[in-house]
């Protein structure tokens, strides 16, 4: 046997290995994220209840998804990217694919709801989405975000009965106080890039 035969050999083999603990790999989710998107959350909801921007909550909470979609997608990318996993790669697309129709159905009812003139049903719509995107997309980290998904599904459920300025509260304890609480438990306990 030849001796580029054999390093092509080995290339292909380290290709195939390489390849094979890419598939395998999870996304870390860093604490981090939670914490940033969370504190948005915090803000939106306080913001959203504060006269004069009461009358605006929607475009409030929207410009603040924008946002922590944002923050988080580039937090929860920098130790995939750092690690030389490619964001192309596997787990990053297993982490797109099972949050990503969860994400879209809820920008797909918030028009639908908005064209009805349904808009007190949004915030319970965006909580039990985003809680059934999570629990979908523990499939490629842990079992962390299936219990958070679990949480905003159930935040989900007294969303659709309650008034305006408790459904103001209860997005603020989702989106704020849940991303909050498991970002600082995960920095504080050392699991930053563990979830």
């Amino acid at each position: 046997m030849s001796t580029a035969h054999l390093d092509s050999h080995a290339i292909a083999t380290l290709r195939y290995i390489r390849h094979s603990m890419e598939s395998a790999a999870s996304i870390a989710v860093p604490g981090s994220a939670g914490i940033v998107m969370g504190t948005l959350g915090v803000a939106a909801a306080s913001l959203s209840v504060t006269p004069g921007f009461d009358r605006h909550w929607l475009a409030v909470w929207l410009i603040a998804a924008t946002l922590a979609a944002s923050a988080g997608a580039v937090l929860l990318l920098r130790p995939a990217s750092m690690r030389g996993i490619s964001l192309r790669g596997t787990p990053v697309q297993k982490f797109v694919v099972c949050l990503g129709p969860s994400l879209m159905a809820g920008a797909v009812m918030t028009c639908v709801l908005i064209q009805a003139n349904s808009l007190r049903l949004i915030p319970g719509v965006w909580l039990l989405l985003y809680g059934a995107g999570l629990a979908s997309a523990s499939v490629s980290t842990t079992r962390m975000l299936l219990i958070m998904g679990a949480l905003f599904a159930i935040l989900a459920a007294p969303a659709f009965f309650i008034s305006h300025s408790l459904q103001m509260l209860v997005l603020g304890l989702g989106f704020g106080g849940l991303h909050l609480g498991f970002g600082i438990w995960m920095v504080s306990n050392g699991r930053e890039n563990k979830i």
